[in-house]
């Protein structure tokens, strides 16, 4: 209850400020699991990536954001769960894994920290979406955070990883992120939903 009364707070306010716009929604599937690929470019890109989803985003955010006083009890109702510093431990990946396994959707963001331009993606993200069956939906967040400049969250067609888990080898591990990024990058420079 708490996650859709934000959310639809979040979706007037960055409708407002950002006049964010959202295409290619429909290219969520509305079951079972999924990951969300997603450039990253500032700390309020989990809002942006998730705001006109229309299912619930769990997302991993750093541990000590669990420890301010209301802040973190806010995150973890809606929907984020505590990394440690230092990289993505093994427990959090278990929980992600475990979201997935039940059906559950995941924003994530491969580079693994904040870039202006789109980068190398990290394996991770491929990993947990194969270990849970999960399908992969890239995502790129177009635009700044101006006020009054046009944003938008464009979603892309999902990716199976069937073909590349039935290989199982770093190397299509590394040629299934390279595909997402790939999506995400002409995403971004044409604004619209790749296929």
């Amino acid at each position: 209850m708490l996650y859709r009364i934000a959310r639809a707070i979040l979706r007037v306010l960055y409708g407002l400020l950002y006049r964010l716009e959202a295409r290619g929604v429909e290219n969520i599937p509305r079951e079972g699991p999924v990951v969300l690929c997603s450039n990253h470019r500032s700390l309020q890109d989990p809002i942006t990536l998730g705001v006109w989803v229309p299912r619930k985003v769990h997302y991993m955010a750093k541990e000590e954001l669990f420890r301010i006083p209301l802040f973190g009890s806010l995150i973890r109702a809606v929907g984020a769960f505590p990394v440690k510093r230092g990289g993505v431990s093994k427990e959090a990946i278990r929980t992600a894994i475990t979201l997935l396994q039940g059906g559950n959707v995941m924003g994530i963001f491969p580079e693994g920290t904040r870039n202006e331009t789109v980068g190398m993606g990290k394996r991770g993200a491929v990993t947990m979406a194969v270990r849970a069956k999960a399908l992969v939906v890239p995502v790129a967040l177009v635009g700044k955070y101006r006020i009054f400049r046009k944003m938008y969250a464009v979603y892309g067609a999902p990716i199976d990883l069937a073909p590349y888990a039935e290989q199982g080898t770093t190397e299509s591990m590394e040629e299934a992120t390279e595909l997402i990024m790939s999506r995400i990058k002409e995403m971004m420079k044409t604004g619209r939903p790749a296929s």
